[in-house]
């Protein structure tokens, strides 16, 4: 982590935030990459969310607490993302999806790097499916060499794989796939290339603005 990124590593409990109008919900720093380009590495917070580095992972009962103190209705979407990769936490996650989906008329989305087979150990698909409308995995390129060297996966060269077999399953139980890269960071040729992929799988290809 660089100097600046330390510098701003303050601990809170800031379980749900507020991003483009739908609310976010944080579960976990924890995180099987080192992304070269991750945000969390020079800030600490996403807008007006407070710093995003937990004291602890959230428990079930923390996110019920909070969304019940929420007034719901601004919101289009429910989305867990944060500041870790929100499949380290697959109970509280499906729980907390279970409840919104129980309590509140609203879509549900996970952002994630698509490896949470590899963190489980297992087929996580069949889990989430009941409770998941769409899941948006971070592709980042169509090159699996060119992966490994800006994710650093602690899963190493099976990551990217993995990660496309992820995204083929989500497809198949009916969930909404949305594949990303960000702007300006690939060449034209090469978002050609994701396309292609996302094509193959049945996704859907977004090339997201990229965020200082």
């Amino acid at each position: 982590m660089s100097e600046a990124g330390k510098k701003t590593k303050k601990k809170a409990m800031t379980i749900l935030y507020e991003v483009h109008g739908n609310l976010y919900i944080n579960l976990t720093n924890k995180c099987p990459c080192a992304c070269t380009f991750c945000l969390r590495q020079t800030r600490d917070h996403m807008e007006e969310s407070g710093s995003l580095w937990l004291e602890h992972d959230t428990t079930y009962e923390e996110l019920e607490a909070e969304l019940k103190k929420t007034d719901m209705s601004p919101y289009r979407e429910v989305v867990f993302c944060g500041f870790g990769e929100p499949t380290e936490a697959l109970d509280v996650l499906l729980r907390g999806a279970a409840y919104i989906k129980a309590h509140y008329n609203l879509p549900i989305r996970i952002n994630t790097n698509g490896l949470g087979n590899l963190v489980n150990g297992k087929d996580i698909v069949p889990d989430i499916k009941a409770v998941i409308d769409t899941v948006s995995i971070s592709l980042n390129t169509p090159n699996a060499e060119e992966y490994h060297r800006l994710v650093r996966s602690r899963f190493g060269e099976q990551s990217f794989d993995a990660m496309i077999d992820f995204a083929r399953e989500c497809v198949k139980e009916g969930i909404q796939v949305v594949l990303t890269t960000v702007d300006t960071t690939i060449t034209h040729e090469e978002e050609a290339q994701c396309r292609k992929i996302c094509e193959e799988i049945g996704a859907v290809y977004r090339i997201r603005p990229w965020e200082d």
